[in-house]
């Protein structure tokens, strides 16, 4: 007999061969199974915004697995969780701090000199826009949902927007993005960017001058506010209670906020648990590290905005070996450029060897079988420990024969060593999957072609 279970298990078993690994991971591991009444499969989904992107971007793919297990009645149904959880403050009772409706003008600490009508200042850097805000994988999700606020600030399923990843992944870009968008689109709108750090000592100056009131009502009164590097609250408690109040007004008004961060809301220590459950009302989207592929984009368009041309084995010399960030990645450009300038050198493969070695302290090393396993486990998406397990699935064998045939042609260890690296296989398999990559490669031009782009990935990694 069928369960809910069951079958979703089965479901998610197609669905994980139709899309990349991120996306499984972000849009259906957090899916969960709830009932099967007849025919109809019902799953909870975390949020609107959820179901809204499921229904937008993956509606077909669910509609022809659900009628492979359930038949051509099949049917999915969703159940949006919903945070019920209100306390005093969203029921107009305001914590440790009162506010001003005296009508009296508000003091703003941010108001354009010379300009008599007040008017904020949103404090943005005009060179961050979606333009060149590079798509990928690693952000595609952050990336629309960016989008969709710019174009209706407030008026998405996704408030608060908070963009959370490890530094020099473009959070700060993106919350400049939307806002420059909105500033565009929406003149009338008031939009305001500004680090925790200096929202912090705006309310320690407060609180010593006794204005945090004026303060206060100024915050209230932004229909856009940006807060970066959310994190920094962390054990500030007067901050903390007085971002409360800030963020409740906001949030009940409609008025949109978004936040940075360099983890989870879930991961945020020394942060008061309801201001954690408010920054989890809306949508969390991580930026992760970009892969080749957006890397190399990411370059191709910083070069054409600052009018430099790079030989095509630079650009990918750069993109193999600069993975952690896209500043670093920008940084290692600009640098490269300098040199050149500087010394009067051209640009080449040694040269930017040189400059990559500065920034990444792996690059130019001898290649060994640990970096052939990752390159081939990043290539064809399967995790490392399957590439030495005991799996028999034709695509892992596939992978694991062609990991050792790469192994024996650029590292200088035994067969009976690379052997060992690969779950203790002995040196007769290696020999044999040397031979059997070699004969698909003579039989299999798309094979081929696959082998000669590893080739050339490890070739990236050996020191020239």
């Amino acid at each position: 007999m069928k369960n809910h279970l069951s079958v979703w298990d089965s479901c998610l078993m197609t669905i994980r061969k139709s899309i990349n690994p991120q996306s499984f991971k972000t849009w259906f591991e957090p899916i969960k199974p709830v009932r099967l009444e007849n025919s109809s499969l019902t799953i909870q989904v975390p949020n609107n915004f959820f179901y809204e992107w499921l229904e937008e971007n993956y509606v077909g793919l669910l509609k022809k697995t659900i009628r492979a297990e359930l038949g051509e009645d099949g049917r999915l149904e969703y159940q949006i969780v919903v945070d019920n959880h209100t306390d005093a403050s969203m029921n107009g009772a305001h914590h440790g701090a009162t506010f001003n409706n005296s009508g009296e003008q508000i003091r703003n600490p941010f108001v354009i000199p010379g300009i008599k009508k007040v008017k904020v200042d949103p404090q943005l850097n005009p060179k961050y826009r979606f333009e060149n805000f590079i798509e990928g994988d690693c952000n595609k999700l952050a990336r629309s949902a960016g989008l969709a606020i710019a174009k209706n600030p407030g008026g998405t399923a996704f408030n608060p927007l908070v963009v959370y990843g490890n530094v020099g992944l473009g959070k700060t870009h993106l919350a400049h993005a939307i806002g420059n968008e909105v500033v565009e689109k929406f003149p009338k709108k008031s939009t305001l960017y500004i680090s925790t750090e200096r929202f912090t000592n705006q309310i320690i100056e407060g609180i010593r001058k006794n204005n945090i009131n004026d303060l206060v009502n100024f915050y209230q009164s932004i229909d856009l506010l940006i807060v970066d590097d959310i994190q920094f609250l962390s054990n500030k408690a007067k901050t903390q209670e007085i971002f409360f109040n800030i963020f409740n007004e906001l949030h009940q008004l409609g008025k949109q906020i978004i936040l940075t961060s360099d983890r989870a809301p879930k991961s945020l220590e020394g942060i008061q648990d309801r201001l954690i459950s408010r920054f989890k009302w809306g949508l969390s989207a991580d930026l992760q590290a970009p892969d080749f592929e957006t890397r190399m984009a990411i370059l191709l368009a910083k070069m054409e905005t600052e009018g430099v041309k790079l030989p095509t084995e630079v650009i990918e010399f750069i993109s193999y070996n600069v993975k952690n960030n896209v500043r670093e990645l920008e940084g290692v450009l600009v640098s490269l450029v300098a040199q050149a300038t500087l010394t009067n050198k051209e640009i080449d493969l040694n040269l930017a060897k040189q400059v990559v070695q500065s920034f990444v302290t792996d690059v130019n090393k001898e290649i060994t079988v640990e970096n052939i396993k990752e390159l081939v486990s990043e290539h064809f998406q399967i995790p490392l420990d399957k590439l030495q397990g005991k799996t028999r699935k034709r695509e892992v064998v596939i992978a694991r024969q062609l990991s050792m045939y790469l192994a024996k042609n650029h590292t200088s260890n035994s067969l009976k060593t690379i052997g060992d690296q690969f779950g203790g296989r002995d040196h007769s398999t290696v020999i044999y999957s040397c031979r059997t990559v070699q004969d698909l490669m003579d039989t299999d031009l798309l094979f081929k072609d696959t082998v000669n782009e590893l080739e050339k990935k490890v070739q990236m990694s050996i020191s020239g």
